[in-house]
């Protein structure tokens, strides 16, 4: 499992740009950021470094900040490659939340899953699937 930054945004002109300012001002690097809107309200999803010190961070600034577990698997950045890895969660009956995914330098896509359960990450490991570490998050 890998920590992701989670904050819960007012969907309004300037509310993202003062997050990420928060963490830029705090010399917290951030290393990927995904937002899912509604008409009012948006959940940033960040890697960062320091997840925990960011979540405190923003929650001191005023904002629904927190750090959730997630599971990063890297994958073949070709077609299919998503296909098969959400296949095997949907065979092993593995609730995904939500995903969403990024592609890194190495022909490489890392698909970010949160999944319902404690014994997803075991499955996808014995089952070959490349989980990503906390380190190389950092390195991406």
């Amino acid at each position: 499992m890998i920590s992701q930054l989670t904050v819960f945004l007012q969907n309004e002109k300037g509310h993202l740009s003062r997050a990420v300012s928060a963490l830029a001002d705090a010399e917290i690097n951030m290393h990927a950021l995904y937002v899912a809107d509604t008409k009012d309200f948006g959940v940033a999803r960040i890697f960062c470094e320091t997840p925990e010190k960011a979540a405190s961070l923003l929650t001191d600034a005023g904002f629904r900040a927190a750090v959730t577990p997630v599971i990063a698997v890297r994958i073949p950045d070709e077609p299919g490659g998503l296909a098969r890895l959400l296949r095997f969660c949907d065979e092993g009956d593995m609730n995904i939340e939500y995903a969403y995914c990024f592609a890194v330098k190495d022909n490489s896509a890392v698909d970010v899953l949160k999944i319902e359960g404690d014994d997803s990450e075991r499955k996808l490991l014995d089952a070959g699937f490349h989980i990503v570490t906390p380190e190389e998050i950092d390195a991406l």
